[in-house]
């Protein structure tokens, strides 16, 4: 009968097959910080819960829902007692609903939801507006306690708003009532005029002489003043 002490390999497979299941474990549990900014779960009946249930490959994990990758196509951060939504707010980017009713917030949000192009359903307290203003939502309605800003409109498609972007560049949305010009492929640098590749030898090569001849003037300023004391 073979030996099967703690070297054997008899002994190590199981063990090293019961740490990786355990890493796996870990890996699968670990969720984004916003979703547990603030305690509890999702409520059974809200607006988010309710999306999420509608799609089989979707589930509920403490304050987001989550597709199959772990991305968050929703958050629940109701009565949270939140003012802002916090530095790991952008983690929420790729969510399509979002619920922050019940919360002091500020009113501005406006750069808060900046890069949150996939949102199309954002319920926020009476007091507080629809980031990005009417303009940017297909509807906005108001209830007793909260209101829901549904719809997020792509303003680029908006008329004058083409303008706005250079020759060589183009308008993509960036969020509600949020635009950003992108340089068309092949262009670069202020107003997207420059062509070609933007070359990174270049820059390193310039940025290590300027960085050189600082270097060489402030030791020959310290010998002078070394000299003369």
């Amino acid at each position: 009968m073979s030996p099967r002490g703690p070297g054997s390999p008899s002994f190590l497979v199981p063990w090293a097959a019961t740490l990786l299941l355990a890493l796996g474990a870990e890996r699968a549990l670990a969720l984004p910080e916003i979703c547990m900014l603030c305690p509890g779960s999702v409520r059974d009946l809200s607006e988010v819960t309710l999306y999420c249930k509608q799609t089989p490959e979707l589930r509920l994990h403490s304050r987001c829902c989550l597709n199959q990758e772990g991305t968050i196509v929703g958050l629940d951060l109701q009565n949270c007692s939140l003012k802002d939504p916090g530095p790991d707010f952008p983690q929420a980017h790729t969510a399509v609903i979002i619920d922050l009713q019940a919360n002091p917030l500020k009113d501005d949000l406006a750069n808060t939801f900046r890069g949150f192009t996939q949102l199309q359903t954002l319920i926020l307290p009476q007091d507080v507006s629809c980031p990005g203003g009417i303009n940017a939502w297909n509807t906005v309605t108001f209830y007793i306690k909260n209101q829901t800003c549904q719809g997020q409109r792509n303003l680029c498609n908006s008329t004058g708003d083409q303008e706005m972007c250079p020759e060589n560049g183009s308008c993509v949305p960036d969020g509600p009532g949020l635009l950003e010009c992108v340089c068309a492929d092949g262009f670069h640098g202020y107003k997207c005029m420059r062509q070609g590749s933007f070359s990174l030898l270049m820059f390193f090569g310039i940025l290590g002489s300027t960085t050189l001849s600082i270097s060489i003037l402030l030791w020959g300023t310290q010998r002078r003043k070394a000299k003369t004391s």
